[in-house]
């Protein structure tokens, strides 16, 4: 029952290589899911934010305005460092009861996680990290014609979650992107039948 960390950089195609997996069978726990659970209305993440960036990041129903703790939390790399410290740890905590939660059910889980970290093959039992790579500018492109980002926007949030050459000197696997979906898809099948060979 093999835990893969599918990770990589905005833009890069993790949520379709996690979609594919998923349609094989596999349970997908999503760190970008639980870090909009983890602020969700009355919890005690987003109150920790909210007075360390001001009531101006919440909505008037209460929720998270994500652009506008984006643009404080992004401005500096000091007020990035402070939100990480505020967020990570609860995704953290939520990460390993939901990985362990499907660990239950399932033969494989895939953990999409966009800020890996070599600590985490331990914390979540991680057996492989896969690594969906594309070039920087391939990324940039993807993210302004089909999630309606600016390049500006777009370049910023990249530069905040390290470089290609780390996360791909994480990883076991390196799977290229910068082609089709159908190239992708085949090169997602040939893995998946690796694991279940195994």
């Amino acid at each position: 029952m093999p835990t893969i960390a599918v990770i990589g950089g905005i833009g890069s195609g993790k949520s379709a290589v996690t979609a594919l997996l998923a349609a094989r069978g596999a349970a997908v726990v999503d760190a970008d899911v639980i870090a909009r659970e983890v602020v969700e209305p009355g919890s005690p993440t987003l109150q920790r934010l909210v007075q360390a960036f001001g009531d101006e990041i919440r909505t008037a129903d209460g929720s998270l305005d994500r652009g506008a703790l984006a643009a404080k939390a992004f401005a500096d790399p000091a007020s990035t460092t402070l939100m990480n410290e505020i967020i990570h740890p609860a995704i953290g905590l939520e990460l390993v009861r939901q990985v362990d939660q499907a660990k239950g059910h399932s033969k494989v889980v895939v953990v999409a996680i966009p800020l890996f970290r070599p600590e985490h093959r331990a914390q979540l039992g991680i057996d492989e990290v896969w690594s969906v790579d594309v070039p920087a500018e391939l990324a940039v492109e993807r993210l302004v014609a089909h999630r309606g980002f600016t390049k500006v926007d777009a370049v910023l949030r990249m530069a905040t979650q390290g470089s290609r050459d780390d996360r791909n000197a994480l990883a076991d696997e390196v799977i290229d992107n910068s082609g089709t979906y159908e190239e992708l898809a085949a090169k997602v099948e040939a893995l998946w039948r690796r694991l279940e060979a195994a």
